[in-house]
């Protein structure tokens, strides 16, 4: 059988809504509950709709343990028909994405609330590390290798040693993205970011330095996923769903990665949507690492593999510019709030396409691509997915 199914139905009717970001906090003593309920709070406030109303919930979270969702349910008072508990970090913003889209069109579901949060104590960003995955519990963090900056050095160096990237190119995104976030109020870095700050950066695993690598914090994400006929009826601004696509542990045979499971899935991705990479108006990427930005613009088809430094160097990357690029700031300006990080790029996508998004807005954008990265071990990031969003507002 092939990779990809052209015949796969579309999502025709099921709209994303309400984009939610709760404001970071670079260390909190609440709990990643506490954060969620903030979520789910302020989705109740916005849409109008009460508890009951919601029938469907999709939770991502790293450090909810020992509950998952079936044990939080009790804790925020709901009842959902329809729950799922997506522990794909990165990628989580998709793959809630598409369950909750799914359960809404074969009627599962008519409201689904999705929402993603972590709390960040002092040292909760180290105890994670220790019990990340079973790699790291047994072949990493007991040999002093804890952590992702020595794999993302591993790629970001295999990367620029194929393709000829340079670092002048991981620089231009970082700058990029923090132009962005001096434009959005919940950004946690508040200062502006030059290149030449960028190239002079405190070395943290060659080549990676300061600026490539994000801050833990703690935050919440979220939004709604409903049919258009129920946005339309609590006049709620929404966004359709065109294509998504998903896929994990892609290309295991690559001894160090250098592509993700977006290559595997681009045409369907692209098919499904009738649409094209040079209509898009913005790109939301999951950037942990400013590598793996330039590794979903490669995979997504925005540019040729091994093509990213002359298409980083052709365009501005900022909100007001050419092919915007992570318009809040991303994680690397806005901060990583666990898993909330896998929401991050989606929620802005809605707030930008639903009329919401204030002083970084782009003008007249209409169409959005997400794309999302997450759960890495040593040498790879196994899970990846992107959505294509166009606004309802026509």
């Amino acid at each position: 059988m092939g990779q990809g199914n052209s015949k796969r139905a579309g999502y025709e009717g099921v709209v994303v809504a309400v984009p939610v970001s709760v404001p970071y906090e670079r260390f909190s003593p609440e709990s990643a509950h506490w954060w969620l309920a903030k979520a789910l709070a302020d989705l109740g406030k916005r849409s109008g709709l009460a508890v009951d109303d919601i029938d469907g919930l999709c939770v991502s979270s790293f450090t909810l343990f020992p509950d998952t969702a079936a044990g939080i349910t009790q804790h925020f008072g709901l009842t959902p028909r329809w729950l799922d508990h997506v522990p794909t970090g990165g990628a989580s913003g998709v793959v809630t994405l598409r369950r909750a889209a799914r359960a809404v069109q074969s009627g599962d579901a008519n409201i689904v609330a999705c929402i993603a949060g972590d709390t960040n104590h002092v040292d909760s960003f180290r105890a994670m590390l220790t019990t990340f995955s079973r790699f790291s519990q047994d072949a990493s963090y007991p040999y002093g290798s804890g952590g992702p900056n020595g794999s993302f050095s591993l790629i970001t160096s295999h990367h620029m040693k194929t393709y000829g990237t340079q670092r002048e190119d991981f620089g231009k995104i970082c700058v990029a993205q923090r132009a962005n976030a001096l434009k959005y109020p919940d950004a946690l870095m508040k200062s502006p970011l030059t290149l030449e700050q960028y190239m002079d950066a405190r070395l943290i695993a060659d080549p990676i330095v300061l600026f490539d690598c994000v801050m833990p914090c703690a935050g919440a994400e979220a939004y709604l996923v409903m049919r258009e006929g129920d946005a339309k009826g609590q006049n709620l601004p929404f966004a359709n769903i065109l294509s998504t696509i998903e896929r994990h542990n892609a290309f295991p045979d690559d001894p160090v990665q250098i592509r993700g499971g977006w290559a595997m899935d681009k045409d369907e991705f692209w098919s499904m949507a009738g649409v094209k990479p040079e209509q898009v108006d913005m790109l939301q990427t999951y950037d942990d690492y400013p590598v793996i930005s330039v590794m979903q613009m490669e995979d997504l088809g925005f540019c040729e593999k091994g093509a990213a430094s002359e298409f980083i160097q052709a365009n501005t990357l900022t909100y007001d510019g050419t092919f915007p690029h992570n318009t809040s700031g991303g994680q690397l300006s806005v901060g990583q709030a666990g898993a909330a990080g896998g929401f991050l790029g989606l929620v802005e996508a809605i707030r930008q396409l639903t009329g919401e998004a204030g002083d970084n807005a782009v003008k007249d954008a209409r169409i959005a691509a997400v794309s999302g990265f997450g759960i890495i071990n040593f040498d790879r990031g196994l899970c990846t997915g992107a959505v294509l969003l166009e606004s309802g507002q026509q």
